[in-house]
């Protein structure tokens, strides 16, 4: 979706990529994609893609949820570590968001959206306590969801603990912050994002055209122009 040069020539962008330059520009420096079994073909595709950049890949044997794939990267994560966490089949602004979050705390990245109900809505107390998170909750109380996260190593490992003495039931990372925050956790939702689109979907698609054309000055797509343009969730870390 949308292009990038190599040189003087223009060549297709993959949706996943905007992910990995918003990280980078987060201060990313080492970079986790955990895939399915079959996902070969993105270890092809960042092969040498960014100079500044580690990559590294974690394979999700079956679909577990987003805990689970969160999880599997633990054990490249140390505990003094900034970690950054987003979904690649997203698109986001503003792109330097991430560098809104909280260094030393569990730090969410929030949007607003119209209908929360699809998403995971982030109940604050107060400007930015996390008080709790609806997990796809007809009649949301709130209209801000999450689309990105960041938080120390050791609160990973925290988190992942927490998990295991659950029994690893906790398919969604919302479910999972509930608990953590009734233990005593501490959580920050951080409204600093303008707009949010889930590309997995057609009406998503359509939209992150709409938000890309708009961001780069240009007139929006017609259908007939996504047919012609368009190219075609484990997280990323």
């Amino acid at each position: 979706m949308g292009g990038r040069f190599e040189g003087s020539v223009e060549r297709p962008k993959a949706v996943s990529e905007f992910l990995v330059e918003r990280m980078i520009l987060g201060g990313a420096d080492k970079i986790c994609f955990v895939i399915s079994p079959g996902k070969a073909d993105i270890l092809s595709y960042y092969a040498g893609r960014f100079e500044s950049v580690t990559f590294t890949y974690v394979v999700q044997q079956r679909p577990a949820g987003l805990c689970d794939a969160i999880f599997r990267a633990a054990p490249l994560v140390a505990l003094d570590e900034q970690v950054l966490i987003g979904l690649p089949d997203t698109i986001w602004f503003p792109d330097d968001a991430f560098l809104a979050l909280d260094d030393g705390a569990l730090s969410f990245l929030l949007f607003p959206v119209e209908h929360p109900e699809f998403f995971d809505a982030v109940l604050l107390r107060g400007e930015s306590e996390v008080q709790e998170i609806q997990v796809k909750q007809a009649g949301a109380q709130s209209n801000w969801i999450w689309g990105a996260f960041k938080m120390p190593g050791r609160v990973l490992h925290e988190l992942r603990e927490l998990w295991c003495e659950r029994d690893q039931r906790d398919e969604y990372v919302g479910t999972l912050v509930n608990a953590y925050l009734d233990r005593g956790g501490r959580a920050l939702g951080v409204r600093a994002g303008q707009a949010y689109v889930d590309v997995g979907t057609l009406a998503g698609f359509r939209d992150a055209i709409r938000i890309l054309c708009e961001q780069n000055g240009e007139a929006s797509a017609t259908d007939g122009d996504l047919v012609a343009r368009g190219s075609r969730r484990a997280p990323m870390t």
